[in-house]
């Protein structure tokens, strides 16, 4: 992946693409793509992104890969990620004043997030995968591994470690894991505080739409979201039998992680592809349906949509 060269504040915050070669992604916004729980850029050869990020700058994108915080509430990343945005903005001498937020999973609550508290940053935000209502793995976690009981100690010291140690080969070293912030967030009761607080942008029925824009703080901003209802979907896909097992959890179709009216936010592009959980962002190293159009025109024909609606 090639590092388009900021000023050193930015460059600390942000991974940037460049070396155009086509104008199918040349949005007026840079496109960020925010990752979900396990967040990173890239470790050693493994991209959270795997190849999206250059699909789209060969294709004129400028594409940002935030460092967000692999277990925390969607606010503090969500702070976080307001903090590259304003430094990148300020970096770009005038040049960029708003940007296109792409988030996966937990990214998309987190792209939310900076949707409300500054819209002033945000053109678009779409949301990919994204447990919008909660996952019913949340509550099954927090319910056998309550907090200060024995098995809870055991999990937040095994994830929390985990965490952090994504986050330090990731070069994010500013951040220490929570795990419990981000489970108590995506439980039935944390997911219905959030959309409490942060509703723009959700449907009003149980598996509806939401409203392609809202306007916040004066700002217009365009609203997508896309999702898939398939845990199993490659044969030599390592994650396949991990989603196939959490599949079973849930009452509706699911990618193994996110039910399908979970996914739902703004306008739903669609919501049933033969995807898991993270074939969305190619993973695990594009091993992912023969079936299904692939997860890198996809998101190709996303952000060409986006530089269509002049975003």
């Amino acid at each position: 992946m090639k590092k388009l060269l900021l000023p050193l504040a930015a460059s600390l915050a942000f991974g940037a693409l460049s070396a155009h070669a086509g104008t199918q992604a040349q949005t007026r916004n840079p496109v960020v793509l925010v990752p979900g729980i396990f967040a990173f850029d890239s470790i050693a050869t493994v991209d959270y992104w795997y190849q999206l990020p250059s699909t789209l700058q060969k294709q004129g994108a400028t594409v940002h890969v935030p460092k967000i915080n692999a277990f925390d509430s969607s606010a503090r990343r969500g702070e976080d990620l307001i903090a590259q945005l304003e430094q990148i903005r300020a970096a770009s001498g005038g040049k960029v004043s708003k940007f296109n937020l792409i988030g996966h999973s937990q990214g998309g609550v987190t792209a939310r997030y900076v949707m409300n508290t500054r819209p002033d940053l945000v053109a678009s935000v779409t949301t990919l995968h994204s447990p919008h209502k909660g996952s019913p793995l949340a509550d099954q976690v927090t319910e056998t591994a309550p907090e200060g009981s024995l098995q809870g100690v055991t999990l937040d010291v095994l994830l929390n470690a985990t965490g952090d140690m994504v986050n330090l080969l990731s070069d994010n070293r500013k951040s220490r894991s929570d795990v419990r912030a981000m489970l108590a967030e995506f439980n039935q009761q944390g997911a219905a505080a959030n959309n409490a607080t942060f509703p723009a942008g959700l449907p009003t029925s149980a598996c509806g739409e939401g409203p392609q824009s809202v306007t916040l703080g004066g700002h217009p901003i365009r609203l997508y979201s896309m999702s898939g209802t398939s845990p199993m979907t490659n044969l030599f896909d390592l994650s396949d039998p991990l989603f196939v097992t959490t599949s079973l959890s849930f009452s509706e179709p699911n990618d193994g992680v996110t039910g399908r009216c979970s996914s739902h936010f703004g306008k739903v592009l669609k919501d049933n592809y033969r995807m898991n959980h993270i074939d969305v962002n190619n993973h695990l190293f594009g091993l992912v349906s023969l079936f299904e159009t692939n997860p890198k025109t996809v998101m190709l024909n996303h952000v060409n949509r986006l530089k269509n609606a002049g975003l």
